[in-house]
């Protein structure tokens, strides 16, 4: 009885308020979450997952020791889909994030990404933006993929000081931007020893945070670090 009242309830809501489908903007139907078939089945996904030595892989050798990457889906500025990233991380919609990333396990089963991840953490985000924001979007990114495993979600990091906005920086900029950003959560940090941690974040450009955050990570003892994000931009 009450479920059918539930249902009743939001399907008036949607009629009154419609919820919309923030890449296509046509009203979502009732079974419909967060994004419409068609423009969910239409996700530019990257299938990185799948390819041995990756382009997202391939970006980060070199520069940090990784075990594997990979991102869910392709970010380009202007697509309609860029307008999923910013309404999680602006719009205050940061649980359809994740349910993406949620997704996302379940879409990546058949390849062996997410085999022996023992713990997943966020990019951190600092208190006065998390003031301001009223969120992390990378922690509810990696909140869905945790509870999706079955395995913890631990803050491993912390943002020690705010910097500007990445957004119009080139590489070098972003990479001066962040240094001295982040440290570890030492309180956590320590049960980690041996540990494969999964690093998420909401998108990949230059790669120069997750390479920051990775760094790391590393200095605990015996750990291995993967990395997740739900966007990348096209990589070279």
């Amino acid at each position: 009885m009450w479920k059918t009242i539930k249902q009743w309830l939001s399907g008036a809501a949607d009629v009154v308020m419609p919820r919309l489908c923030p890449v296509c903007g046509k009203p979502l139907d009732s079974d419909e979450k967060w994004l419409c078939r068609r423009c969910l089945a239409s996700l530019p996904r990257t299938h990185y997952e799948d390819v041995n030595f990756n382009t997202m892989e391939q970006h980060f050798a070199g520069k940090v020791p990784i075990e594997r990457a990979t991102a869910y889906f392709f970010y380009e500025k202007g697509s309609p889909y860029a307008s999923i990233l910013h309404d999680i991380k602006y719009h205050g919609t940061p649980k359809m994030g994740q349910w993406l990333t949620a997704r996302a396990v379940g879409d990546m089963a058949g390849s062996n990404f997410f085999d022996g991840i023992d713990v997943v953490t966020a990019v951190p985000l600092h208190r006065s933006k998390l003031a301001h924001r009223g969120y992390n979007q990378s922690e509810y990114l990696a909140r869905g993929i945790a509870d999706a495993l079955g395995i913890p979600y631990i803050e491993t990091l912390k943002a020690t000081r705010p910097h500007s906005t990445q957004t119009h920086k080139g590489a070098m900029e972003r990479w001066l931007n962040i240094q001295g950003n982040y440290a570890l959560n030492e309180k956590n940090a320590s049960r980690l020893t041996d540990k494969h941690i999964l690093l998420v974040d909401d998108v990949v450009t230059t790669g120069s945070t997750l390479t920051v955050c990775s760094t790391l990570l590393k200095t605990i003892p015996g750990v291995k670090v993967s990395l997740f994000t739900l966007a990348a931009a096209r990589l070279e």
